[in-house]
């Protein structure tokens, strides 16, 4: 029997970005979103329309670009939620509302205060109306795991009948273990009258590390269709991982009842692209796309390895797209190659001016470094200026003195809204002096939530990608600066993070939006 397709639905846009600190920009949508289409992910939820302006932005570039997936817009189960979530994605080429409502008793006596009675009501009511915008309507029963199963009947088959095409069963809080959650996907589809005219989805958390195990146990029980994340981002400790999700289905087909469309070899660029977007580093243990994942220190593994590969790999490292080629280009290698092996990479520019920047770049680092590694390629496009109206702050060049027992001094010349201004100051340290001389002109007020280093690769010539992560009345903002002297990424970093806070006042990050 041929196995079926598995619908995957990708999230990384919309619940990724709720996790604390995870904010993006409409330009850094776009960029991961065309990443997804070329992996070829079968859906995309780009964000939840009605949140704030920005979110609406950003779906709606989302929309117009992708062609080759299908891009969703989430709306609660409320007419003005519905009709927002359908003009974000009018100009999609596919489109899907993705309706929700709380199903379990907590939920609905707490938070909806309604009735059982009045949330089938209301549920009915959502899908009608999106199914009157769209064709293709997504209904989630939130906190699907500690909803009660005949309620749960009774709701799915009215949505059904309303018009929904998929239904979600959410494990919103991460309550779920394997058996138990797969059985239910399993006894739901079985006992729904109208089960066959709609996919069966899973939408797992990970807060006790089991979401991809309890979404593999739905499909096994019937789901097509899972719900997930690069990275396993995603709000608390994060949703199931799609790198996880698609190489377990494609590793062990013969335990699998499904197959995906997806292009693996794209896994480890939209990895990276996330992680570096959001500030998010990977764990160098995590599955797929951590640093140590095809790695062997273990001398016995090591002489297996050797022998025959398959004694202690499971899958080629070059299949999610791992390259194990050190040396890409040289200080010679001209604009059409660079471009060539970002597109590789999975790296598409927007414009030629971003081309342009990712060039200067690469000769800049070429002049510093003998061997330029893929990792280097995908770090340098980390602080690339999309528009260049929103870059008020500029680093022209930075001094720093450091000694044992005096308090180091900074100073940087910048270019602020184009007129060059100089600043000084003091510090507990290299980089708090780096700071603080930046703060005397800008007085931003900003919080740093978070100021994190990463060697991009080995060696100390090695290329740093720091991460600055700000916080001012709500709107959170990650600045990311590369470059072979940490203080110089620091300084870049942090005046991204200033122009980023400065042209994002439309949208406050998803853990502070009070949707009302």
């Amino acid at each position: 029997m041929a196995a079926e397709q598995l619908v995957i639905f990708d999230t990384t846009l919309r619940d990724g970005e709720q996790s604390p600190g995870a904010s993006m920009t409409k330009e850094d949508k776009v960029r991961i979103a065309k990443v997804l289409e070329k992996m070829r992910v079968d859906v995309i939820e780009a964000g939840f329309a009605i949140a704030s302006e920005g979110d609406l932005d950003a779906i709606k570039a989302v929309a117009s670009v992708v062609k080759d997936s299908r891009i969703c817009s989430l709306a609660r189960a409320t007419e003005v939620d519905i009709k927002r979530a359908g003009n974000s994605i009018k100009d999609a080429n596919a489109g899907r509302i993705h309706t929700f409502i709380a199903t379990s008793p907590i939920h609905m006596q707490y938070k909806l205060m309604m009735q059982p009675d009045e949330v089938i009501e209301n549920a009915v009511a959502a899908v009608k109306l999106a199914r009157n915008l769209v064709d293709d309507v997504e209904f989630s029963t939130e906190d699907g795991t500690r909803s009660e199963f005949e309620f749960l009947c009774r709701i799915i088959e009215a949505a059904i009948d309303a018009g929904a095409t998929t239904i979600n069963i959410p494990d919103t809080v991460g309550y779920g273990v394997p058996d138990e959650y797969g059985a239910m996907i399993g006894r739901l589809i079985e006992n729904i009258p109208n089960s066959d005219k709609a996919i069966f989805s899973t939408h797992c958390h990970n807060d006790l590390g089991l979401a991809v195990a309890n979404s593999l146990a739905a499909v096994n029980n019937g789901a097509r269709q899972v719900e997930c994340t690069i990275n396993g981002l995603g709000e608390r400790a994060g949703n199931a991982s799609l790198e996880e999700i698609v190489m377990a289905v494609k590793t062990r087909a013969d335990e699998s009842p499904v197959t995906t469309q997806i292009e693996a070899k794209h896994i480890v660029s939209a990895s990276k692209l996330v992680s570096s977007i959001t500030g998010f580093p990977v764990q160098p243990n995590k599955a797929i796309v951590g640093a140590n994942a095809f790695a062997h220190e273990a001398g016995i593994h090591q002489d297996g390895v050797l022998k025959h590969r398959e004694t202690y790999e499971i899958m080629r490292a070059q299949d999610v797209g791992w390259n194990t080629n050190k040396l890409v280009l040289g200080k010679h290698s001209g604009r059409a190659a660079v471009r060539s092996r970002f597109e590789e990479l999975g790296i598409i520019f927007n414009s030629a001016e971003e081309l342009n920047q990712a060039f200067v770049k690469f000769k800049d680092l070429a002049d510093k470094k003998h061997e330029i590694f893929d990792e280097d390629l995908q770090a340098l496009i980390g602080d690339i200026v999309v528009d260049t109206d929103k870059q008020r702050y500029e680093l022209v060049s930075l001094a720093v003195g450091s000694k044992t027992g005096t308090s180091p001094h900074a100073r940087l010349d910048l270019k602020v809204a184009g007129e060059a201004v100089t600043v000084e100051a003091d510090g507990d340290g290299a980089v708090d002096a780096t700071f603080k001389a930046i703060e005397s002109h800008a007085q931003s007020g900003a919080t740093v939530l978070l100021y994190s280093v990463n060697a991009v690769t080995e060696g100390t010539d090695s290329l740093g990608e720091v991460t600055v992560r700000l916080e001012l009345a709500g709107r959170i903002v990650n600045g990311v600066g590369a470059d072979t002297d940490i203080l110089v990424a620091s300084a870049k970093a942090y005046l991204n993070a200033l122009n980023m806070l400065e042209f994002s006042a439309d949208k406050l990050h998803p853990q502070y939006e009070k949707v009302s």
